[in-house]
């Protein structure tokens, strides 16, 4: 009997107490062909982001993450100079909401500000550009077209073709980010022509990553700064407005708790075992 009882202890031990990190992936597929919308930072040009969302069940240290779009205007992977991510929470996390919208909603955007971010003008992570189409068309796309409410709504600026490229960045600092809702956030700067970030199925298909609530995609240039509109209800619109996902991946590990919680949850397994072996003996007794 006590060797069972210590042998029940000594499992419960070892459930609480997590010493490993275990592969966090998440990605929303290869590209649909049905829009491309800018984003790039604001050197030489306005700043253009567009973001789309996943979320995280549990912190994680990212390490990696990919996406892919379109670079036009006869650019290559060598024209590019910088590549930026920015990781944005869910409006109203690191926003004012005591200022007037200029937009049609905020709801299920992302937040005024980022939550945190890496640059590879800072230094703290690193990327490599590969082709994988060099001809490839959406049917539509966003870049001069964003506007303030009542004229947000453009229809979209029609067809775009470029060359299709992955970019595969490493961040050299891990984002770590608590359990939460997110939106992914990547800019391109060239030094010619344009890079638009490429449409992925909504909802997400395998081998993608499905997720509820699977939010849209949101745009914004400097203009409507902080505010952003609903690429595919605001800008694009219509009778039946469209819903976009973008094609990324994020790729991670899980962050164990520190070594100094390890015992605090221990005893409180050890409490829980106590008291539900206490339980069984006091129904013996009164039987």
């Amino acid at each position: 009997m006590r060797t069972a009882f210590l042998s029940f202890v000594a499992a419960a031990l070892l459930t609480v107490s997590p010493v490993s990190a275990n592969p966090v992936f998440f990605t929303t597929g290869d590209p649909d062909g049905l829009i491309a919308t800018a984003s790039r930072p604001g050197e030489n040009k306005i700043e253009i982001e567009t973001a789309d969302d996943f979320i995280l069940a549990t912190q994680t240290r990212v390490t990696s993450a990919t996406f892919t779009g379109l670079i036009t205007g006869g650019a290559t992977t060598g024209d590019v100079e910088r590549v930026a991510i920015d990781f944005y929470r869910v409006f109203p996390n690191e926003s004012d909401v005591t200022r007037t919208i200029n937009v049609v909603t905020r709801a299920n955007s992302p937040g005024d500000v980022e939550l945190v971010g890496r640059d590879t003008n800072d230094s703290d992570m690193s990327f490599t550009a590969s082709v994988v189409s060099n001809n490839f068309s959406a049917a539509n796309s966003v870049l001069n077209g964003i506007h303030t409410a009542p004229n947000q709504t453009t229809g979209g600026e029609g067809p775009v073709s470029g060359t299709q490229v992955r970019f595969n960045v490493s961040f050299t600092e891990p984002v770590n980010l608590p359990k939460d809702h997110y939106f992914f956030r990547p800019e391109v700067e060239l030094k010619s022509g344009e890079f638009l970030w490429l449409s992925a199925a909504r909802p997400i298909v395998a081998p993608g990553s499905p997720f509820a609530p699977d939010l849209q995609t949101w745009t914004r240039d400097t203009d409507i700064f902080p505010d952003w509109s609903r690429i595919g209800a605001d800008i694009v619109g219509g009778a039946t407005p469209p819903a976009f996902n973008a094609s990324f991946s994020i790729t991670g590990q899980t962050v164990p708790l520190p070594p100094a919680m390890w015992p605090g949850l221990a005893s409180l397994a050890v409490v829980a075992v106590v008291a539900r072996r206490m339980t069984v003996v006091r129904r013996r007794t009164a039987s």
